[in-house]
Order: C-alpha cells, then sequence, then structure tokens
C-alpha cells in the first residue's frame, strides 16, 4: 500500500467510528503528546544548561550580572531633572522621550523649566548630579 491508500484508508475508518470510540483516540493522543513535549522539554533544558556552563567556562567564570541579577550599568547614574507636581513619583532626567505628563503639560501651556527640581544635594543624601 501507498501513502495516499494509507492516508484513504485511516480517513474511512475515523469517519465510521463511534464519537466514544474517537474521543478515546483523542484522549490517548493527547496524553502522548503531552509526554512528549515534556520530554522535549527537559531535553532541550538540559541542553540550554551545558550551554550556560559552556559559555561560562569560556567567559573565565567571571558573573556578568550583580547580585540583584542585573546587568552592571555601563554609563554613570543618570538623576532626575524634572518632577510630575501632581504625582512626585513621575520623573525624568531629561534624556529620550519625555514623558506624558510632561507632554500633556507643556501642550496646556507650561513651561519645562516650571518642573525643573530645584534640591540640594544635602537633601540627596550628598550626590551630586553629573
Amino acid at each position: 500500500m501507498n501513502k495516499i491508500d494509507v492516508e484513504m484508508t485511516n480517513k474511512v475508518v475515523l469517519e465510521v467510528m463511534s464519537t466514544d470510540d474517537l474521543w478515546s483516540l483523542h484522549e490517548r493522543i493527547t496524553r502522548i503528546l503531552s509526554a512528549r513535549i515534556t520530554s522535549e522539554k527537559r531535553e532541550l533544558e538540559k541542553r540550554l544548561a551545558a550551554l550556560e556552563r559552556s559559555q561560562n567556562a569560556m567567559e573565565g567564570g567571571i558573573k556578568t550580572r550583580g547580585a540583584e541579577g542585573k546587568s552592571p550599568r555601563k554609563y554613570p547614574r543618570v538623576f532626575p531633572k524634572y518632577r510630575n507636581p501632581f504625582i512626585p513619583t513621575e520623573t525624568w532626567s531629561g534624556r529620550g522621550k519625555q514623558p506624558r505628563w510632561l507632554v500633556a503639560a507643556i501642550k496646556s501651556g507650561h513651561k519645562i523649566a516650571e518642573f525643573e527640581i530645584k534640591e540640594s544635594a544635602e537633601s540627596k543624601g550628598g550626590l551630586r548630579r553629573a
């Protein structure tokens, strides 16, 4: 039998099967697929772990991330220069795209200078803006 004959035979067999038989076949296929997916996932995780180990060995065991899992800064910290007066936790350093609250305020007629943070170095714990 060639492939087409097998497919046609299987299609005919499935069409004459009862709903209960089809449902049990579906459940069986689902179990098999679930087991295979779990097995493949384990294998991929093992391969990933091996790749990570080899990557760390190539780097000489030097960790590139800090204790918190954050990558190290490539530039000094930039302090905020502008603050939303209505929601003081919303700040902007003056770099990158302007935040929505500042764009809306400027459109409504405010000047950007009105939102500048005028804090002294002492109130920041001795840190100075660069």
